[in-house]
């Protein structure tokens, strides 16, 4: 191309001053317009800016709920069950019963029976995710209470329906009937649906529709 380019250049006289010319009148008019590119090339200010008008519109609002929701299960016979949203907790956790793994097709799976008031005594099996081990307190308020030592939890996919919105949250099982809620809605799981908690507000989702 440096062979051809004096050649090029004596076809087309100015060529290269012209497009060099335009080039720095555009410069200097951004420059002149806009005090911010003086400091910097214009590039990088142009950029920086858009990043910043583009910010509001990649930040979603979260969904404010209350700090009990009823949510359905579509996988565990659609029961829909009283629901803690719990920002203290990390997984979500279903109360269950008779829960045992077992092996299939070389994975390891889960059986169990919803511990849960008026639940059926229906056996329902799904595949493990993973084993967490979890520190629980002897009772459920958000006060210090006695550390008990950890224990290991099966944890599931399920299908969970806050309102008209549905999501894959992973869920720990265990027994939870000595306390109010059967569900417990965590961290990771608030995430999911993009939900905000009011600890002043309940129920304030409509029935799961999903």
């Amino acid at each position: 191309m440096d062979a051809l380019r004096p050649l090029w250049d004596a076809e087309r006289p100015g060529l290269h001053s012209h497009a060099e010319r335009g080039n720095d009148l555009f410069d200097n008019g951004l420059k002149f317009r806009c005090p911010l590119f003086k400091e910097a090339p214009y590039v990088k200010s142009l950029l920086a800016l858009l990043s910043l008008v583009a910010l509001p519109v990649l930040a979603a609002e979260p969904t404010l709920y209350g700090r009990y929701e009823y949510i359905a299960l579509p996988e565990i016979g659609g029961e829909v069950l009283k629901a803690k949203m719990d920002t203290g907790a990390l997984t979500a956790s279903l109360s269950a019963k008779d829960i045992e793994t077992f092996t299939r097709d070389g994975d390891e799976w889960v059986r169990f029976r919803l511990a849960t008031k008026g639940a059926s005594n229906k056996v329902y099996e799904h595949k493990v995710a993973r084993i967490s081990k979890i520190k629980t307190r002897s009772e459920e308020d958000d006060d210090d209470k006695e550390a008990i030592e950890p224990t290991k939890r099966p944890v599931v996919d399920l299908e969970l329906c806050l309102g008209n919105v549905k999501r894959t949250v992973e869920v720990n099982l265990t027994d939870r009937s000595s306390f109010n809620y059967p569900l417990l809605i965590g961290a990771k799981a608030l995430r999911e649906f993009g939900a905000a908690v009011n600890p002043a507000r309940r129920f304030t989702a409509d029935k799961p529709d999903c």
